[in-house]
């Protein structure tokens, strides 16, 4: 069942798929678990949609943000169609869940942001990828260009092998070409400094994205492939 449904994942646009048994999610903090979103999930599925290469070649201010915001869109199109399909084909109940937002947690004072299911830790209990020092999540194929998204399951299947975390251990490049100095070398990230900083608006209420030098300057942005 679990690969007939990896199958439909994606024939149905999606570039990775991984999966995640809700015991995965023991040490999720309360609040944040899938079964606090939905009680009767079993397991959980990630879908992941690539953002294209050429991105990474211009400035980020309009045309990144843009169709890094539609990628969420297009992503939340495919959850939807895989979720109505699961239950056709399979019973039980299937929860898409939005891959960006809402926020369902949020402190003005650090500008710090949850959403109800932290994503890229999804991803990363199902095999999708490995955390980068940076926070992002680093699939092996695409890099740190996955947008991600999941569905919650009641049917109860087993989880996919976890990914080796692969970041160059002495590797400082997201550490040091921060110009805000907000990534930690605990590998976090002030939200506040970042937010600040990457995210403004035009004089016609246009947003902008003004830095993803954390992603772009990532050694393995486009994943295993890229060395540079």
């Amino acid at each position: 069942m679990k690969e007939e449904i990896r199958n439909i994942v994606l024939e149905s646009g999606a570039d990775v798929c991984g999966f995640a048994n809700i015991d995965r999610f023991a040490d999720t903090p309360e609040g944040f678990s899938p079964t606090d979103i939905y009680e009767g999930c079993q397991s959980v599925v990630v879908l992941g949609l690539a953002l294209p290469h050429g991105l990474s070649e211009v400035d980020p201010r309009f045309i990144y943000g843009y169709f890094n915001e539609l990628g969420c869109s297009m992503l939340d199109g495919i959850i939807l169609k895989v979720a109505r399909a699961i239950e056709r084909d399979f019973g039980g109940i299937a929860v898409p869940l939005p891959s960006d937002s809402p926020v369902s947690f949020w402190d003005e004072e650090t500008k710090t942001a949850r959403g109800i299911l932290s994503m890229k830790h999804a991803a990363v209990a199902a095999g999708v990828g490995f955390m980068g020092k940076n926070t992002l999540l680093i699939n092996q194929m695409f890099g740190n260009q996955l947008t991600v998204g999941a569905v919650l399951l009641s049917l109860n299947l087993p989880s996919d092998e976890l990914c080796v975390n692969l970041c160059p251990p002495k590797c400082r490049k997201c550490i040091d070409n921060c110009p805000v100095h907000a990534i930690n070398e605990n590998e976090t990230v002030n939200q506040e400094l970042c937010r600040e900083y990457t995210y403004k608006t035009t004089f016609g209420g246009i947003g902008t994205v003004e830095c993803n030098k954390c992603r772009m300057g990532c050694p393995l942005r486009f994943g295993l492939r890229s060395s540079n």
